[in-house]
């Protein structure tokens, strides 16, 4: 399992930012295009290692956990609630004030009410920011994350508790697999 995702990042572009070198990778940022078998194995090894049992909803933080999220919410008939970038207003929306590596942000959570078991699954974790931000709300909102899963780790993020990975690589003028799950 896990063998397309390996392939795709093992071949992927490499960019530099700032002196940073960062992959363009389609599960972490769209593009070049988001390929279906790519997503779907994702998808699937996530929905093997998470801990769905009475999950109420999966918290996906926009943009490209809306995919991975979409696919696992069709899977399993658990809904979805999307973190997204802007705010509607609506009655209980939870700011969600968010730092990583390379920006920061508002975003915003809604529909998640208390006593909510949920599960948190999300594309890639570097420093950790969007996650801890997330854990913020949803303990602010009174729910319970069952279980946190993110596709890509690159680094050694601590967002103050437990959560699995897909595969952990390293970036140098290329993406290197240092460990995966299955």
């Amino acid at each position: 399992m896990l063998k397309r995702l390996i392939h795709s990042l093992e071949t992927c572009p490499i960019v530099q930012r700032g002196g940073y070198n960062y992959f363009i990778h389609p599960i972490t940022d769209g593009v070049p295009s988001l390929d279906p078998a790519v997503l779907r194995e994702v998808a699937t090894a996530m929905i093997k290692v998470l801990d769905l049992n009475g999950v109420d909803r999966i918290i996906a933080a926009e943009a490209m956990g809306i995919p991975i999220g979409s696919i696992i919410s069709s899977m399993t008939d658990i809904p979805l609630n999307i973190v997204r970038k802007r705010g509607y207003q609506l009655p209980g929306e939870i700011p969600v004030h968010q730092v990583t590596g390379y920006s920061k942000g508002q975003l915003f959570l809604n529909g998640v009410i208390p006593g909510d078991r949920v599960v948190i699954v999300d594309d890639v974790i570097s420093t950790g920011g969007t996650i801890r931000a997330l854990l913020g709300a949803i303990d602010k909102v009174g729910a319970e994350v069952a279980d946190i899963c993110v596709a890509i780790r690159r680094g050694n993020p601590d967002i103050g508790r437990p959560f699995k990975v897909l595969v952990t690589i390293e970036v140098t003028d290329r993406v290197q697999i240092i460990d995966r799950y299955f």
